[in-house]
């Protein structure tokens, strides 16, 4: 409480000052995070509850703007302006790094050995990345952070990470546990459940021994789940009757889950609607599992996995044993898919032949050796998005035409 209530105080100085624009701005990491990145800034990535940028405008208090890649600003509608701050998306926010960046020196960064974590600009107006990585270099004024901050680098990072994340965001949704809005048809061990308005859950198990269980807004638990947290079930999303969630697990807002599934993240929107099992994964938005797709999430000889990175265009080692399956949006998997280890799908994929397919799907395949052709994928986002009610715009289109043009 006294740690909240001095970084509140703080901040006020920040807030009586002249207001700075706050900018999100897309690093290097942005192109390692292929392809969860290719269809939006690093900023909206979920990790946790929020995405990035939610978390940085419930910190500041204040809305925030995303400078990205040129195909994606117009997604953004940003604008130029001076007096901006500018704070890596890549970088999680916490209590003691928000002072940092909020009390820097007009026209100097903040940065650690590696990465501009923030920069305060005045007087430059920047209209795109490679201005303010041309500022970057003519800065003189710059300060090493006193922080350990918590950066995701690869979409790998999504998972790891993803149950402290839920923690961090149920303290900064300034959340109290309310177990007593389920009802008694429920079994319930330990008291970390967070119930917000419209939840259904009924003749579930939900475990919160090992970390805190949250259910959003018109979510849905159906019938004899098995939940254990940390887990955080999204606004409209579900679990399928008899789903078994283990821990670090985050189901995006209007996603649809059954099976197994341990450790992973899908940002929205997405479905993995039947059984079969989902470990250490990232599925983006607008995709589809079909029912019995399993992905290995640990090699036969228990070593490091390695996966698909679009930069170098070559496999890399994780650092983990355990890694699953990585997922660009609008991307499908016929019933009865097999993932190897740190499979990597491209955005609009379609994964369609019998066996283990290839560790990496590009972008626009249809099996293994055909293209999905453009307005053909226009056709089917454009179906899969008007079930919920989502028009694609004319930005979408050009954000995939972007990446299919450049795949």
């Amino acid at each position: 409480f006294h740690e909240s209530r001095n970084f509140t105080l703080r901040l006020f100085y920040f807030y009586t000052m002249p207001i700075q624009h706050i900018v999100l701005f897309d690093g290097d990491e942005w192109e390692n995070l292929l392809p969860v990145s290719a269809t939006r800034s690093v900023a909206d990535i979920r990790i946790g509850i929020l995405t990035i940028k939610e978390k940085w405008e419930k910190y500041l208090k204040v809305p925030v703007s995303i400078l990205s890649k040129d195909y994606l600003n117009p997604k953004y509608s940003f604008i130029p302006t001076v007096n901006c701050l500018f704070i890596n998306s890549a970088v999680l926010p916490a209590h003691l790094l928000v002072e940092e960046i909020v009390n820097l020196e007009n026209n100097s960064i903040l940065q650690n050995e590696e990465t501009v974590i923030a920069a305060s600009v005045v007087n430059n107006v920047i209209n795109s990345l490679n201005d303010l990585k041309s500022l970057f270099e003519t800065i003189k004024s710059k300060k090493k952070t006193k922080q350990n901050i918590v950066k995701i680098n690869h979409p790998w990072d999504i998972f790891t990470y993803n149950g402290q994340e839920i923690r961090n965001d149920i303290q900064l949704l300034q959340l109290k546990p309310n177990p007593e809005k389920l009802s008694s048809t429920n079994t319930l061990l330990g008291k970390y459940i967070y119930i917000e308005e419209g939840v259904q859950c009924e003749c579930s198990v939900l475990n919160t021994t090992n970390g805190p269980i949250y259910l959003g807004k018109d979510s849905e638990v159906m019938e004899g789940c098995t939940v254990r947290g940390p887990f955080a079930l999204c606004e409209h999303a579900s679990l399928k009757m008899q789903a078994k969630i283990y821990g670090d697990t985050t189901i995006g807002p209007h996603s649809k889950v059954g099976g197994e599934v341990s450790n992973s993240v899908l940002i929205g929107y997405s479905n993995k609607g039947h059984d079969g099992f989902l470990g250490n994964a990232v599925l983006g938005e607008w995709c589809n599992l079909g029912a019995d797709t399993n992905n290995s999430n640990l090699k036969n000889n228990y070593s490091k996995v390695s996966a698909y990175n679009y930069p170098s265009k070559k496999m890399i080692d994780t650092g983990l044993q355990f890694c699953g399956l990585i997922m660009g949006d609008h991307a499908k998997a016929a019933i009865n898919t097999q993932f190897n280890t740190g499979t990597v799908v491209g955005v609009c994929a379609n994964v369609l032949d019998a066996g283990f397919p290839p560790k990496f799907i590009p972008d626009f395949s249809w099996g293994n050796d055909k293209i999905f052709e453009l307005e053909k994928a226009y056709e089917v986002a454009q179906r899969v998005m008007g079930r919920r009610g989502i028009h694609l715009s004319e930005a979408d289109k050009q954000i995939l035409n972007y990446i299919f043009e450049h795949k």
